[in-house]
C-alpha cells in the first residue's frame, strides 16, 4: 500500500519557548522501532480535543512532559495499520508543554496511530503514542460510555470526568437513570423542564448538571443517548394517562401484571406494558419527543428486562413479547428522527432487535459465562446484522469482588477487553468510574493507576486498527502451530487462544494468552484471574497460499501498541515467523501482495 498523501497544518504553542518545525512524508514503514532510553520520565501524557473527527477536521493535539526539555527534538509519526502517513520533526527549546494540530485529510472511517518520540540527537529518550478515529457517524465504530450520577455538580468537576473519557476516545456516553419517571421521563412544570428531580432511586437530578454534560459531551463529538425502558411505568400511571388495560399479565384473565419488583426505599417498583398496544407506542413516543424538546440528546437508549415467560395483553391474548419491540421501534424511529440502541437482555430478542433501525447491536450479557461464550455472542450479533452493526457488550467485571470495597482485578480486565475487542466488539465499561453490577451507579471498586494507564493503550489500539478490528473483516479457518507453546481454537488454560479473521488480501491472527490463567471465566466474579508471564521468542508457523508481501505485529500490551515489521520464511506453503513477545494479546497481520 502506497503512503497516502495527506496536507498537514501544524501549529505550535509553547509555554516557554517556540520551536522548529521540519515536515517530511515517507513511502515506507520503519520496521522497528528505537530503544527508548528512559521510557515514562519525560512525557506526562499526549491528548487530543476530541473523541472522533469527521474527514477534513482538524486533530489538536496537546503534550505535556514530566521536566522541560532543553533541548531536543520532537519525531511524529502518523500511521494507518503498519504504513507510515506522515512524519513531522520538531526542534524543542526550554519546552514544557506545546499543542499541534493535523488535517487526516477526506477519507472517512479509518484508524490512525499518532507515535511520538523525545529525542536527544541520536538518543531516543520517551515515546508514547495516541490513537486518532475520522468517521463520519459515530456508531460504525462505537465507543460506548455512561454517566450515571447528576446531582448538582461544578463544571470543573463534570469536565474532568469528560477529559478522562475522551482520553479512551469514548464517542457516545449512555445517559444512565437521569429521568424522572419511566411513564415521564421529562419533569415538565408549566411547560418547561423543573430545575431538579428525584429519580427512581430518590437521588436528587439537577437539570443544569445534564444539559451541562450535553454540552460538554457535544464539545468532543461525543453523542448523548437517554435511557428509558421500552415498557415501564411507575406506581400511579393512571394518573399521568396509562391505561392498565395497556398492560402485559401474568395471566389471561389480566389479574396480575407483570412487574419489576425494587427496593422499598426507592420511588416505585416498574410495572410493565405491552409495546405492541398502539396506543402505548404513542403515549411512550410522545414523553420521548418532550425529551428531546427540552434537552439536546442525540437519541435513545432503549432498555427491556429479557425473558418474562409466559405473558399475555389487556385482551387476554397470549403474546410473544419478542416480537412486540420492533414495531415500537420503527415507529419511534420514525416520529423521532434520532438515533436509536436497544439492549438486548441476555441477547433475549436480539434477532428481532437487529431488524429494527438501530445504530448498532447492544447485547446485556449474563448467561455466557465464559471467553468463547463472549466471542460467541458479538459472532452471533454480526450474524443476525448480516454483518452490517458493531457490538457494544455491558459486561460486567469482578461482579461479586465489587460487594465489597476494594480495586478491580487488573487481569481479569484486561484479559475481557483482549477477547472482546480482539473478537470485533467494544465493552460498555467508562464511565465516573467502572461498571461491577448492571445499577451503573455502584462504586465499591476503584481502577488503579496502572488498569488506567493499561486501559488507554487498549483503548487506542481499538481506534488504532479498527479497520483490521471490526470493519468488515471476515472470520477464516486457519491454524497456527508452535513447537514450543499449545495453540488452540478455543480457549484452554494452559495455552493460547487463536481465531483468525481475513480483509482484502490481509489475514489478522488474534493470539491471546491463557498460560497463566486461573479462570476461563470472562467476569472474573472475585477477582482471581492472574497476571500471564510475558512470552518471548514464540516460533510460529502459518498455513500460507499466496506469495507474502509483509508480516506485523501490534499488541495494546508493548510499545503503547505501534505495529512493528517481522521478518518470515515463506516455503511449501508455510510461513515461519518469531513472535518476539506475548503478554495478553497480539495480533499478526500476514499482507500478501
Amino acid at each position: 500500500m502506497a503512503s497516502k498523501k495527506t496536507k498537514w497544518t501544524v501549529l505550535i504553542t509553547l509555554l516557554l519557548a517556540v520551536p522548529t518545525l521540519i515536515s517530511c512524508k515517507s513511502n515506507a514503514s520503519d520496521s522497528s522501532l528505537p530503544n527508548v532510553e528512559n521510557p515514562g520520565q519525560w512525557i506526562t501524557g499526549v491528548h487530543t480535543d476530541k473523541a472522533v473527527y469527521t474527514p477534513g477536521e482538524k486533530i489538536t493535539f496537546q503534550l505535556t512532559f514530566q521536566k522541560e526539555v532543553e533541548k531536543g527534538d520532537l519525531i511524529i509519526k502518523y500511521k494507518h495499520l503498519a504504513e507510515d502517513v506522515e512524519e513531522q520533526k520538531i526542534q524543542l527549546t526550554n519546552a514544557s508543554t506545546y499543542s499541534w494540530e493535523w488535517d487526516p485529510g477526506k477519507d472517512d472511517y479509518k484508524g490512525y496511530m499518532v507515535e511520538v518520540f523525545l529525542k536527544d540527537g541520536k538518543k531516543t529518550l520517551d515515546h508514547q503514542n495516541i490513537a486518532v478515529d475520522v468517521s463520519t457517524d459515530w456508531s460504525k465504530f462505537p465507543r460506548y460510555g455512561y454517566l450515571a450520577d447528576f446531582p448538582s455538580m461544578s463544571e470543573e468537576g463534570q469536565q474532568k470526568v469528560i477529559d478522562n473519557l475522551n482520553r479512551y476516545h469514548i464517542n457516545g456516553l449512555q445517559f444512565y437513570d437521569w429521568l424522572y419517571r419511566h411513564d415521564q421521563p421529562a419533569k415538565i412544570e408549566n411547560g418547561v423542564l423543573a430545575e431538579e428531580w428525584n429519580d427512581i432511586a430518590n437521588r436528587v437530578v439537577s437539570k443544569q448538571t445534564i444539559e451541562n454534560y450535553i454540552k460538554l459531551a457535544h464539545d468532543k463529538n461525543m453523542k448523548a443517548m437517554n435511557y428509558n425502558l421500552l415498557f415501564g411505568a411507575f406506581e400511579g400511571y393512571e394518573e399521568n394517562g396509562v391505561e392498565r388495560e395497556w398492560g402485559i399479565f401474568k395471566d389471561a384473565e389480566g389479574k396480575v401484571q407483570d412487574s419489576h419488583d425494587l427496593p422499598d426505599s426507592w420511588a416505585s417498583d416498574i410495572y410493565l406494558m405491552d409495546p405492541s398496544n398502539p396506543e402505548w407506542q404513542e403515549y411512550i413516543i410522545n414523553t420521548q419527543k418532550d425529551v428531546f424538546q427540552h434537552l439536546d440528546f442525540d437519541g435513545w437508549h432503549v432498555d427491556q428486562l429479557g425473558d418474562r415467560g409466559r405473558l399475555w395483553n389487556g385482551k387476554g391474548e397470549e403474546i410473544d413479547l419478542s416480537k412486540t419491540y420492533t414495531p415500537l421501534l420503527e415507529k419511534a424511529k420514525q416520529e423521532l428522527q434520532k438515533d436509536i440502541v436497544m439492549n438486548a437482555v441476555d441477547q433475549y430478542a436480539q434477532k428481532e432487535i437487529a431488524e429494527a433501525p438501530i445504530n448498532f447491536m447492544y447485547s446485556e450479557i449474563w448467561s455466557a459465562p465464559t471467553y468463547e461464550s463472549v466471542k460467541k455472542v458479538i459472532d452471533q450479533n454480526d450474524y443476525y446484522s448480516k454483518g452490517e452493526l458493531n457490538s457494544v457488550l455491558a459486561a460486567y467485571m469482578n461482579y461479586e469482588l465489587s460487594d465489597f470495597q476494594g480495586m478491580f482485578n487488573t487481569p481479569g480486565i484486561l484479559m475481557t477487553n483482549a477477547v472482546i475487542f480482539a473478537a470485533g466488539g467494544s465493552h460498555l465499561e467508562l464511565g465516573e468510574n467502572m461498571l461491577s453490577k448492571e445499577y451503573f451507579p455502584h462504586k465499591n471498586l476503584t481502577i488503579s493507576t496502572e488498569l488506567k494507564e493499561q486501559l488507554v493503550h487498549y483503548y487506542d489500539f481499538l481506534v488504532a486498527y479498527q479497520n483490521l478490528l471490526r470493519d468488515d473483516v471476515k472470520e477464516i479457518t486457519k491454524m497456527v502451530k508452535s513447537e514450543e507453546k499449545e495453540i488452540k481454537n478455543y480457549p484452554a488454560v494452559g495455552s493460547i487462544w487463536n481465531f483468525t479473521k481475513a480483509k482484502d488480501k490481509k489475514e489478522i491472527y488474534h493470539l491471546i494468552n491463557f498460560t497463566d490463567a486461573t479462570t476461563l471465566e470472562w467476569k472474573d466474579n472475585q477477582g482471581i484471574q492472574a497476571e500471564p508471564q510475558e512470552i518471548k521468542d514464540i516460533p510460529l508457523t502459518i498455513d500460507v497460499k499466496e506469495e507474502i508481501d509483509k508480516i506485523w505485529v501490534a499488541s495494546p500490551d508493548i510499545n503503547h501498541g505501534s505495529a512493528q515489521e517481522i521478518k518470515f520464511k515463506q516455503k511449501d506453503g508455510k510461513a515461519t515467523i518469531t513472535l518476539l513477545s506475548l503478554k495478553y494479546w497480539d495480533m499478526v497481520v500476514v499482507e500478501y501482495k
